[in-house]
Order: C-alpha cells, then sequence, then structure tokens
C-alpha cells in the first residue's frame, strides 16, 4: 500500500499532460496536492512522534515556511496582492511545512525508504521515455497524453519545462543509489545490470533535455560519488560515471541528428543559443535595483512581477518575468532584507542539520536518507536559476524528503498497539479535499478560455469567474482585455495585474485609465511597456510615428509627474 501510494505520488503529477487554460500546470499541481495528502493519510501509522515533537524536529524548515506563509497572508491582509494569490499561496506553503513535520515523525524503516525510492526510479523511466518520444518520435506527442516541446531538438516531459524534467529526472538518478545499496534491485550481477541501464536511461533524458541546470545537476552526482566514502564502490562508480555518460549522451544524439539532418539536440540545441544568460542577468540587476529602492520591507509577496513591471528600468529585459529565477534574490524584493535575511538563515540552518543528521546514520538507512538530502541539495541549486518551490509538484515532495532527513536519529518511543496519530490524517484528508475544491474551482475560469458547446456568453463566464475562490485574477483579466471600451471594466484592474502584467493587460490599463481621465498615469504605463520593446504592443504605438496627429495620443506622450509602482496598487 505504501509503495502505491508514494509511487503515485511521484510519477502521477508529473505525467499529467493535458490541462485546460488559463494555467498549464493546474492538474499537475492539484494531482501533486491530492497525492500527497493520500501520503499523509498512509503514512500516520508509521509516525513516531505527536504534532508537537514532529514540528520540533522539523523546526528547521517548518519555521521559516510558516514565516513565508505569514507574509503572504500580509500581502493580502495589509496589501494589494488579491486574496485569490494570497490564500493559495499560504496554504500550498504550510502544507508544504506539515509535510516536513510528516517526513520528521517517521520512523524510517528500510521498507518505506525502498518504496520512496523506487517510486522516483519508476518517475524518472516514464519521463525519460517521454522525453525520446518528443525527440525521436515527436509525431506521437498529441499534447494530451504526451506535452508537445515547443522548441525543436529538446525535451520538455509532460511538464513542458526543460529544467523541470531534468530536475525530475536526477532525482530518479539519486534514488537508484540507495536501492544498489539496499540490494533491492536484485542479486549482485543482475543489480549492477539494472542499475546502469536505469542510470544510463536517465542521464540520456537529462541530455535530451538540454538544460544547464541538469548539466550542473551531473556534476553534483560525481561530487556525491566522489565524497561519500560510505557507499559502496559500485555506487560510487556509477555516481562518478554520470558525466561520462552525459557526454556519451551527447555524443550519440549529435551523430543521430548528422544521420537525419535534424535540429541539434539537448544540450548541444541548449548550448547553440546566442543568450546562454536566457536574460537572467538583466532580470537579476533590475532585482538589485528594486531591493536598492525598498530594502527595509521589500514589495510585498508575490508582487515582483507588479512592482518590476511598473519601474522605470530603460535596460530591461524584452521578457515578462513573474519572477526573479534566483531564491534568495525573490525573498529579499519581495520581503524586504531583515525578514529575508531570517527566512534564509534559517534554510540555511535546516539544510547543514539535515546533512549532519542523515551523516550520522551509519547503517542501512544512512544511505538512503543520504540520498533524500542529495534530492534537496539539488533542488536547492535548481532554486538558483529558476522557481521550482512555487510548483506544489516540487514544493511538497521537497519538504516531504527534508522532513525525513531532519526526522534521522533515534526514532521516538511508540507502542506498537497505539494508534496512529490524527494530525497527519486531518492535514492529509485537508489536502485532499482542497484538490478537489481547487479542480471544482478553476472550472469557473476554464469556461472563460476554452467554453465548451452551448457555453453562456462571454459577459456572464467572466462575471461567474470573478466570485471564483482562487482564480477571479483570471476572469478579471479576460473582462480587461476583452471589453469594448476597457473603461468600462476599471474594476478588474484592482486584481488582474498583481497576477501578471503583461503586453495586451498594460495596454487595456492605459486606455482604461486615459478614457477615465487619470490621462497622465496612463502615459506612465504606456511609458513603462515602451520599454519591453516588446512587437505585440506595435499597433499600439503605431500613431506615435504620425506627426499630423495633433494633439498626439496619450501614449505618444511622456507622463508629467514621476510616479511609482506604489501610485497604481
Amino acid at each position: 500500500m505504501h509503495w502505491g501510494v508514494l509511487c503515485a505520488a511521484a510519477v502521477v503529477p508529473g505525467l499529467v499532460a493535458y490541462n485546460l487554460p488559463p494555467s498549464p500546470t493546474l492538474f499537475n499541481q492539484a494531482t501533486a496536492l491530492g497525492l500527497w495528502g493520500l501520503v499523509a493519510i498512509m503514512l500516520a501509522r508509521q509516525s513516531a512522534a505527536t504534532a508537537i515533537t514532529a514540528v520540533s524536529k522539523a523546526a528547521p524548515t517548518v519555521a521559516p515556511l510558516l514565516l513565508i506563509a505569514v507574509a503572504a497572508g500580509h500581502a493580502s491582509t495589509f496589501g494589494a496582492l488579491p486574496w485569490t494569490l494570497g490564500l493559495s499561496a499560504a496554504a500550498l506553503v504550510v502544507c508544504a511545512a506539515t509535510l516536513s513535520g510528516i517526513g520528521a515523525a517517521l520512523r524510517p524503516a528500510p521498507s518505506l525508504l525502498a518504496a520512496c525510492f523506487s517510486a522516483w526510479v519508476t518517475a524518472g523511466v516514464l519521463n525519460s521515455a517521454i522525453a525520446l518520444l518528443q525527440v525521436f518520435a515527436s509525431s506521437w506527442a498529441d499534447g494530451d497524453w504526451i506535452a508537445r516541446s515547443g522548441v525543436a531538438g529538446r525535451a520538455v516531459g509532460n511538464l513542458r519545462q526543460p529544467n523541470h524534467l531534468a530536475t525530475l529526472l536526477l532525482w530518479s538518478a539519486v534514488a537508484i543509489v540507495p536501492l544498489v545499496e539496499s540490494g533491492a534491485l536484485g542479486r549482485t550481477r543482475a543489480r549492477r545490470t539494472a542499475a546502469l541501464a536505469l542510470m544510463v536511461f536517465t542521464v540520456l533524458g537529462i541530455t535530451l533535455s538540454g538544460s544547464r541546470t541538469g548539466l550542473v545537476g551531473i556534476a553534483v552526482l560525481a561530487l556525491w560519488g566522489l565524497l561519500d566514502r560510505r557507499l559502496s564502490h559500485f555506487s560510487r562508480g556509477l555516481l562518478l560515471a554520470a558525466p561520462l555518460l552525459c557526454a556519451a549522451s551527447w555524443g550519440f544524439t549529435a551523430w543521430w541528428a548528422s544521420l537525419h539532418e535534424a535540429h541539434a539536440i539537448g544540450a548541444a540545441a541548449r548550448l547553440g543559443e546566442g543568450d546562454l544568460s536566457a536574460s537572467r542577468f538583466a532580470i537579476w540587476r533590475d532585482t538589485l535595483e528594486l531591493i536598492r529602492a525598498q530594502p527595509w520591507l521589500g514589495v510585498g509577496f508575490g508582487e515582483f512581477n507588479f512592482a518590476w513591471s511598473l519601474t522605470p528600468l530603460p535596460q530591461r529585459p524584452v521578457a515578462f518575468f513573474d519572477h526573479t529565477h534566483n531564491l534568495p534574490l525573490q525573498l529579499a524584493v519581495e520581503l524586504g532584507l531583515p525578514l529575508a535575511t531570517l527566512v534564509l538563515a534559517l534554510l540555511g540552518w535546516a539544510l547543514w542539520q539535515a546533512w549532519q543528521r542523515t551523516r550520522a546514520i551509519t547503517d542501512q538507512t544512512g544511505a538512503g536518507l543520504r540520498a533524500a538530502f542529495v534530492m534537496v541539495l539539488l533542488m536547492a541549486l535548481h532554486s538558483q536559476l529558476e522557481y521550482p518551490l512555487w510548483y506544489a509538484h516540487f514544493l511538497l515532495p521537497t519538504a516531504f524528503m527534508w522532513g525525513l532527513c531532519l526526522g534521522a536519529g533515534a526514532p521516538v518511543a511508540a507502542s506498537a498497539e497505539a494508534p496512529p496519530p490524527r494530525w497527519p490524517i486531518m492535514v492529509g484528508a485537508a489536502m485532499v479535499i482542497a484538490a478537489v475544491v481547487v479542480l471544482i474551482d478553476y472550472r469557473r475560469v476554464v469556461v472563460i478560455f476554452s467554453p465548451p458547446a452551448g457555453a453562456a456568453a462571454l459577459e456572464e463566464r467572466i462575471a461567474d469567474g470573478q466570485r471564483s475562490w482562487f482564480f477571479a485574477h483570471h476572469a478579471d483579466y479576460a473582462a480587461a482585455t476583452t471589453a469594448e471600451r476597457p473603461v468600462d471594466a476599471l474594476a478588474a484592474f484592482k486584481r488582474a495585474p498583481h497576477h501578471l502584467l503583461d503586453t495586451r493587460l498594460m495596454i487595456a490599463w492605459a486606455q482604461a485609465l486615459a478614457q477615465s481621465g487619470d490621462v497622465d498615469r496612463a502615459r506612465y504605463i504606456a511609458a513603462r511597456l515602451r520599454e519591453f520593446r516588446n512587437p505585440g504592443a506595435e499597433e499600439f504605438f503605431a500613431p506615435c510615428k504620425d506627426a499630423a496627429l495633433q494633439p498626439p495620443p496619450f501614449q505618444c506622450e511622456p507622463p508629467q509627474r514621476l510616479y511609482t509602482w506604489r501610485d497604481f496598487r
């Protein structure tokens, strides 16, 4: 039973290709929330601690997570962040903190660890197979069962992001090692053959993703093999061989591409791109400017995109960013330096404690716990270049495995006949119910963007979507960008811009302000939009090239006074 539930939680969220607009990952995240809720329920009997004891063992992770949850609630209570965004973020972070406590409360028997790592290896095999199909048999990718890759030559998995695919496969590669150490893969010769085949297949999938995060992770695997002398010679050799397997995979894909006159594949395709920084240096530079402007309290949780888009930054990247792509910078710009420093210090302490506690375990269980630590470490490294922890299918398992590491050591004494503690069951049930509620609530905005036959009029669908508990901001976006006269949807701009300001929304917002008589603020938004140099705004600014237009349209003139992003909340 444990293996089945853990396998489902590890595997299914990453396999869901079918999604409906407006969110490309909502089904993946809701699935992860519900299945990890089932994990909490199923593992209640394995718990060896009360809620208070579990929280105390997992305090290094629980404390910073709860601080972030409070910050999210504060941003909606006292700031301008819509409750549809603040509530969902705070609830998900609280779920993560609880899963960390559940992991810390477990008695990690070898059978439980074997089930956990077998689940991640299964996830790796299936996702590597998807990667191969996306690259070598792209006609099989129908978009419903196997996602289509939007980048020629690169695998994106069903999560539709190469770096997410790479991290999931890196977790799978890590999980092979404790299965080898425990003998779960069979007797010696069969175990080695199976382990080598799994590692080759997994590394091939990472190479096909072309993710630089994946390449860094390959180096981490080799470093683990170099430093962990408690592992068997074969396991260490397997890890040290990972870079060689990556190079061989790269050579194989290059050879295949030359035979079939195809695009460069995987890592070669990625490294062949002109901008290796993927605009990260530019967004980090802009983030530092925002931090300098508001170092103490930050811009508020979830408000980075809003503040960044509405701050004069002439050298900003062309793309619209909703995240800094770096966890420390994200916390610093949104929470302010004092609180961000506290949260990061606690997370650093949690990582150090996880390492110290897992290193102290010398028996067979120790290899499994050290593998869990490496999985957490890989996620920490990934978070320096991306924002995977903003997705439930990465945040929840990371918190759980981190809790396992922090709970390492002598288990809390518990009577074998004692009933399982109720708190994991209650939390797990709440997560399952929340996942169902989220999916039901999501339908209220899906019909706006993907209406079925016989659907109500657009205005009615938007009005119903604006009553959604978690997704009303999507309905506001539709209202703001489809209104014949944007001023008629002026109220929608209270929530919609706090999710993601893009070209369509900025044009509609500027027009709504101008039509309402607030012309100077409309000019300011137009000036910020001009900085993006986005092709989608060319028509909006086209009248500015006509000198015969007198007076010129509002978007052609600079604002008469200096505003800040706070003037638009």
